[in-house]
This record gives C-alpha cells, sequence and structure tokens, in this order.
C-alpha cells in the first residue's frame, strides 16, 4: 500500500493523455479542432480540469547577451473537474481559438526556418500539472499578409529568417507580449543602400498591422529601432493596391529622404 502511494505520488500508473488535430493547419485568427483523449491509469483520479495552450520561441534581449524560451501565449480550459476511474476512457472534444496575432509558421507550403508553434494538453491532478506533449501546428499567413509577402519577392527580396522578439512596437496595438518578424535580403535594385527589410505584421479582426524597418549599409539608419514604415491594411480592400508598386514608392522615398538612394 505504501508503495502504491509513492507510485501516484511520482505520477508513476497515472492518467495517458492524447491529442488528436482535426487538421494540424490554421490562419491567424481561425480555430483548430480536435479530440483530447484521456485514458485512467492504475488507480482512480480526481482531475481538476483539462487545458490546452498555444507555445513559440521567443527571443528575449538581455543587456549584450540574449536568450530564448519556449513562452506560452493563449490558454483555454476545456473541462471543469471529472473523476477518471482506473482504465477508463475519457474524450473531450474542443474547439481552440487561434489568436490573431500568432507567428506565422508556413509560407509557400514550406516551414518558416526559426518559427515553431505548438499546441500543448495540460492535465491538472491533485494540484499538479502535467504537461503534455507538444503538437505541431502550421500557421500560414492570412490572405492580406500573403498579399504584402508577394509583392516582395515581386520586387525581388528574398527570404533570410524569421524569429519572435519579446517587447512592444511604437505606434502599435498589440494584444500579446511579443512580435514576429520576417526578415529579407535587399532586391538588387536597393542592394547598395540597405542590408535588409525586416517586416512585422500584427494582425487583428479588421486590419492588419504592417511595420517595416531596414538596416542600411554600414549601421543603423538611427540609434535604436527605427520603424521607418508603419501603416494599416484594411482586410476588405486590400485587393485594391497594387502593393509592389505602393511599397517600391515607400521604400525609394524612404532612402532618398535619408540620402541613400539617387
Amino acid at each position: 500500500m505504501v508503495f502504491k502511494r509513492i507510485r501516484q505520488a511520482m505520477g508513476v500508473g497515472g492518467p495517458s493523455v492524447a491529442t488528436v488535430l482535426v487538421d494540424p493547419n490554421c490562419l491567424p485568427g481561425g480555430r483548430l479542432e480536435g479530440t483530447v483523449m484521456v485514458t485512467g491509469g492504475e488507480h482512480p483520479v480526481d482531475v481538476s480540469y483539462l487545458a490546452l495552450g498555444l507555445s513559440t520561441r521567443v527571443e528575449v534581449a538581455s543587456g549584450e547577451n540574449g536568450y530564448a524560451t519556449d513562452e506560452q501565449f493563449h490558454r483555454q480550459r476545456v473541462t471543469g473537474p471529472f473523476r477518471l476511474e482506473p482504465g477508463q476512457r475519457y474524450d473531450v472534444p474542443f474547439r481552440f481559438d487561434v489568436p490573431w496575432e500568432t507567428p506565422v509558421t508556413v509560407l509557400y507550403g514550406q516551414h518558416l526556418p526559426g518559427m515553431s508553434v505548438g499546441l500543448r494538453t495540460q492535465l491538472a491532478v491533485a494540484r499538479a500539472l502535467d504537461q503534455g506533449d507538444l503538437d505541431p501546428v502550421a500557421v500560414h499567413p492570412l490572405p492580406a499578409q500573403q498579399r504584402l509577402l508577394d509583392a516582395l519577392l515581386r520586387l525581388g527580396f528574398r527570404f533570410a529568417r524569421a524569429d519572435v522578439e519579446r517587447g512592444h512596437l511604437y505606434g502599435v496595438h498589440q494584444t500579446l507580449p511579443f512580435y514576429q518578424e520576417i526578415e529579407f535580403y535587399p532586391a538588387a535594385q536597393y542592394a547598395g543602400a540597405m542590408n535588409q527589410l525586416e517586416v512585422t505584421f500584427v494582425a487583428g479582426a479588421g486590419q492588419l498591422q504592417v511595420v517595416l524597418e531596414l538596416d542600411r549599409r554600414g549601421g543603423l539608419l538611427t540609434a535604436g529601432r527605427d520603424a521607418f514604415g508603419r501603416f494599416a491594411v484594411e482586410y476588405a480592400t486590400v485587393d485594391q493596391t497594387d502593393w509592389a508598386a505602393r511599397l517600391d514608392d515607400w521604400l525609394r522615398q524612404s532612402l532618398r529622404r535619408r540620402g541613400l538612394f539617387g
């Protein structure tokens, strides 16, 4: 009897959890659907709740050195308390809302290097939280995001890397404590004036906020982070703009103002 109590305290012979997604592909502001399958172990347990949480890898600046950490940014309980008998199967269907600002992990059907988003299942038993496996989720760009990315590629920009950074962007409404940066090598016509272009999307229910930032040859345009372009795109009218021409015009004007472009 004592050995059985020790096994229970260590989680040995406890319940097992498996999560199956109907489709691991989603859009920001969309929804994931699936079923959590909980199977009782060797002894009865009182489950406090079952929850799901989205996590991503976040870069954190810390003086001259930085570090990366896995950060949960959205959590949703899918059950209240329930009793689980030994060997009992308990299936929980769910619909999980994906926040609008969730980082994109897939571009043009390919995984975006440096990006990861996963759905973790959490089972709370006897005031202890069991963190289940992390199920990868493929987050595709919204149509408005895709339109701007297509425009950059038509201008000749080439994808470099992407990451998620802790912090808030000046003048941009954010609900999450981080933002995604997608970095591009410059197109040939700008290569003499800049090293790279960084694009950040902050999506919302009605519009997409876009921040453009660049590094010039020889260092940053100004001290600190200088977002040279910040604008909003309305979903309803995104198809009415020639974004390649619009972005090219903004880039040229910005570089000319700084004497970096003829």
